[in-house]
């Protein structure tokens, strides 16, 4: 995302469903583990093969009320860290939103992204503009963009980096 908050991302989709908690993102047995060993448990019970696959670069799309629950900072740390470029979800739990653009990782809410793609198919997201597209059938939905001060926040890399250079 640095290099500017109207950034095109594009990558292959990690498909998940609705209420995906930060139980799953982040489960508590790893709660003090080095980020190494948290990230590689990060949404394994939904889809094993997610955090040993999952490229730099790829999108996570999912269903409504995704980070639900806690307000665990290790959920969007965990995704970032394995190299999600983005989370696309119908809709997000405030505080998972808030902890991702304050870490620098993108998300962008898109109702009816869930049920328009698959997994391993590849997606386009363009945060200015609050779209995204499914670059095999070309079909373009239109979230709700974030506020160009969070944008701001994501494409300087998270808030402490603002917060560092006196923002």
């Amino acid at each position: 995302m640095r290099g500017g908050t109207d950034a095109v991302i594009a990558g292959r989709v990690w498909r998940f469903g609705d209420d995906v908690s930060t139980d799953l993102l982040s489960p508590g047995e790893y709660a003090i583990a080095p980020l190494e060993v948290r990230k590689q448990h990060c949404l394994e019970s939904l889809n094993p093969v997610f955090p040993r696959a999952a490229s730099a670069g790829d999108l996570v799309v999912a269903g409504s009320n995704f980070g639900c629950g806690s307000s665990r900072e290790t959920a969007p740390e965990n995704l970032k860290a394995l190299g999600i470029a983005c989370v696309v979800a119908d809709s997000f739990a405030r505080i998972f939103l808030r902890n991702a653009v304050a870490i620098g990782l993108p998300v962008l809410s898109c109702p009816g992204a869930s049920a328009a793609f698959a997994d391993g198919d590849t997606a386009e997201v363009d945060l200015g503009e609050g779209t995204l597209r499914h670059a095999g059938t070309g079909v373009v939905l239109r979230g709700e963009p974030l506020p160009p001060e969070m944008r701001e926040i994501l494409a300087a890399g998270g808030i402490l980096v603002v917060l560092r250079a006196g923002g």
